[in-house]
């Protein structure tokens, strides 16, 4: 019985001496933590904590953002900002997107993961530059003195361009992993960029567009004498669309520099840093988490920092001036110096047989006053000396 364990044992011994011992779960994970998830909860190495936080506090911000344009909807009556509600919340939905699958590319690699990544990164590009491609059309046509097409046309044409990338990037997935059988974790760099090529253009046209605005949009010239109430309006109304597109430019253009250094960076700048992993990889094999860790974070950055930039830039400040009631704004101010009014004619409020006031030595002298006459009341003048009762009674009436 003892000699038929011994094999056992020998086996058992043999085991436990090739098995290698999984790592300890670095500060702030749980041993349950898989390794592939441990960056999002690794304390050592804490850039995948704040990305995570400032990633959560983008898709909340926008949340919060989306629910309040919604709640006050009703509330806004003009027409003109009630159109813009419609590609501001088409581009908040897609923020609550953006944010949330930025951390699919902090975690391990796996064939749905880099699916998901491939399949739904342009068309959230495409959704957020649409819809603010179509905020400089709408304000293109206030400018102009035009009729804005409603928030729901708006939003159906943002998304109909977006259907185009969306296209662009199936076909892109299913030529590559499906009819090829490449690993979708696999793929060139350059096929990357230039599957967004649509959504840049998208950001470009939708700069040009703001830019045009802002600098061709004309001022409204009405001569000073003829100046009315409504044409006043019309040149606030102008005003405030040409600050709409002022913070729209603002946005397109955030947008376009970062996009030139990620994609300077995912292009060239990274592909040094490949070449080393080569060589590590054939010396030790760490070229591949040299590859990971410089490809992975950089998207992750980049559609953070790009949720960031359209929250900053055009989400906060379009919902401020879509929720902004003009009625509270146009109280009387009673500071105003603007308006002067006539200076009043002392002369003409006197009665008919007040005498002068002042005599040529500068005197003072009162009409006689009856015994059954009645003191006419004349307003305060601050100019004017008027005697108290006190000071009739010494002069004896006079």
């Amino acid at each position: 019985m003892a000699v038929n364990s011994f094999p056992i044992f020998l086996l058992l011994l043999i085991g436990s001496c090739t098995s290698h011992p999984s790592p300890p779960p670095p500060l702030g994970c749980s041993e349950h933590v898989e390794p592939s998830y441990r960056v999002l909860c690794d304390l050592e190495s804490v850039w995948g904590v704040v990305l995570e936080a400032v990633a959560c506090s983008g898709g909340l911000t926008s949340l919060i953002l989306a629910t309040l344009l919604l709640i006050k909807l009703r509330s806004i009556s003009d027409p003109a900002r009630r159109s813009g509600v419609g590609p501001l919340l088409l581009l908040l939905g897609t923020l609550l997107g953006i944010f949330p699958i930025s951390l699919a590319f902090l975690v391990g690699k796996n064939q749905v993961l880099c699916v998901v990544r491939r399949a739904f990164w342009g068309p959230l590009f495409a959704l957020c530059f649409s819809s603010l491609l179509v905020q400089g059309l709408r304000l293109r046509r206030l400018v102009a003195g035009k009729t804005s097409p409603s928030g729901s046309t708006l939003a159906a044409l943002g998304l109909a361009l977006a259907l185009v990338q969306g296209i662009i990037s199936a076909e892109w997935v299913l030529l590559t992993v499906v009819r090829e059988g490449h690993p979708a974790c696999e793929y060139p760099p350059l096929d990357f960029a230039l599957t967004c090529s649509y959504t840049l253009g998208l950001l470009l046209i939708a700069m040009g567009l703001s830019l045009g605005v802002v600098l061709c949009g004309g001022e409204l010239v009405v001569d000073a004498a003829r100046e009315s109430d409504e044409d006043r309006e019309e040149e606030g109304d102008k005003r405030r669309w040409k600050c709409n597109a002022v913070w729209l430019f603002l946005a397109s253009l955030a947008s376009a520099l970062l996009w030139v250094a990620w994609l300077g960076f995912y292009l060239y700048g990274s592909q040094a840093m490949r070449i080393r992993g080569k060589v590590g990889r054939s010396g030790g094999g760490a070229g591949k988490v040299e590859d990971r860790l410089l490809d992975e974070p950089a998207l992750a950055v980049a559609l953070v920092v790009q949720g960031w930039i359209l929250l900053l830039f055009h989400g906060i400040p379009e919902s401020h001036l879509c929720l902004w009631n003009r009625s509270q704004c146009g109280r009387q101010d009673f500071f105003d110096t603007n308006e002067t009014t006539p200076p009043p004619h002392f002369r003409d409020e006197l009665p008919a047989h007040s005498h002068q006031p002042f005599q040529e030595n500068q005197a003072f002298s009162m009409e006689e006053h009856g015994a059954g006459s009645v003191r006419p009341g004349i307003a305060f003048r601050g100019h004017v000396y008027q005697p108290t009762e006190m000071a009739l009674v010494m002069n004896g009436g006079t």
